[in-house]
């Protein structure tokens, strides 16, 4: 590859009306009956949806002046690495449980069906820490609203949560705002 076909790849222009939307693929009953599952690694796979979905987040990160991105696992690190690159901001990522290694801190979290746990390295974020959280998808947002615990646990301030994809229907963006925790989305599916 010659060194202008890299330099082309690395600054790709905005494009403000580039319609995200379509490139997300719906799988019908995935993964069960019923269901239809927004998939974003199409919209990852094609360079200018993921350049744009990036250079939108982080348009919406900025207003915030974060110091850090915090990522969600696992495709929150995609959107959430991208971000921190193009806003020259570091990266904590938040993880399940054991994923980390070294000295954590977590904090356990209601599923449909259970419990989870998420952590992040002790020492990431400190007190006066204002962060922003990163995830591909917001359904019910439980996992969104452990990370947003996990933050403040640690004295951080978590100035927003955005994600590419909200799927209305399922009531996150509600249950985030009754949590006090600001949302912003790319995209909106009606259904689930």
């Amino acid at each position: 590859m010659a060194q202008g076909d890299y330099d082309r790849m690395i600054a790709l222009p905005p494009q403000p009306d580039l319609d995200l939307t379509s490139l997300v693929r719906t799988i019908p009953d995935f993964p069960k009956l019923g269901i239809q599952f927004r998939d974003v690694t199409t919209l990852i796979g094609d360079a200018a949806g993921f350049s744009e979905s990036v250079r939108r987040l982080s348009a919406l990160a900025s207003v915030h002046r974060p110091h850090f991105i915090v990522a969600v696992e696992a495709r929150g690190f995609l959107f959430g690495a991208a971000m921190a690159t193009a806003m020259g901001l570091g990266l904590v990522p938040v993880r399940k449980a054991g994923k980390l290694p070294g000295v954590t801190i977590g904090v356990d979290y209601e599923l449909e069906y259970g419990t989870d746990r998420l952590e992040l390295h002790e020492g990431a974020v400190l007190p006066g820490h204002r962060v922003v959280l990163v995830d591909d998808l917001l359904a019910t947002g439980g996992t969104i609203l452990a990370a947003a615990t996990l933050m403040r646990s640690v004295g951080a301030e978590v100035a927003a949560a955005l994600f590419v994809i909200d799927l209305p229907d399922l009531g996150g963006s509600q249950r985030l705002a009754a949590a006090g925790l600001r949302c912003e989305t790319l995209i909106a599916f009606d259904g689930d």
